[in-house]
């Protein structure tokens, strides 16, 4: 039984390829649909990217995945600005939340930007998952910033 849980266990966070990102692409939709319901917008950004965006992000930004039978479950992205370590589009595919691995990609794309003075991240108002996770990671809110009607987004920062 335990020989069984270790294969399925996700393999570690990776590094993605360019050629990973239609397949991140898709998760992102996927994981992003119910934000959009909690917003009742299905036009916000991670839900219209195209993968031509997508892959133009990769030379700019450190796009990192995580594994599980050689399917991505889990990427987030970031790029450093003046200091500062700018994370975006943690995803964790919708069966696998709750299992840590939202965090161990944090940690992770944290260290890959050891050098950042701070660490800068954004997300809505009404995600309270989102906003517990980032808390409890240590992140705490800079400002909210009003985007449209009643969504309004909460920036949170990490000194490193």
């Amino acid at each position: 039984m335990e020989l069984e849980r270790e294969v399925l266990k996700p393999a570690a966070v990776q590094l993605a390829a360019i050629d990973d990102a239609e397949e991140i692409l898709a998760l992102q939709k996927l994981c992003f649909q119910n934000e959009a319901a909690l917003y009742n917008n299905d036009h916000i950004p991670p839900l219209t990217q195209t993968l031509a965006e997508l892959q133009q992000e990769f030379a700019s930004s450190r796009v990192l995945k995580i594994l599980l039978d050689d399917r991505i479950i889990g990427s987030v992205r970031a790029k450093i600005l003046d200091d500062t370590c700018h994370i975006g589009r943690l995803i964790v595919h919708p069966s696998h939340q709750g299992h840590g691995l939202g965090t161990r990609l944090m940690f992770t794309i944290e260290r890959e930007f050891a050098n950042a003075k701070r660490f800068e991240l954004f997300t809505g108002s009404r995600s309270l998952a989102n906003l517990r996770l980032y808390k409890r990671l240590g992140y705490r809110e800079v400002r909210r910033v009003a985007v449209s009607g009643d969504l309004e987004m909460v920036f949170l920062q990490k000194n490193a």
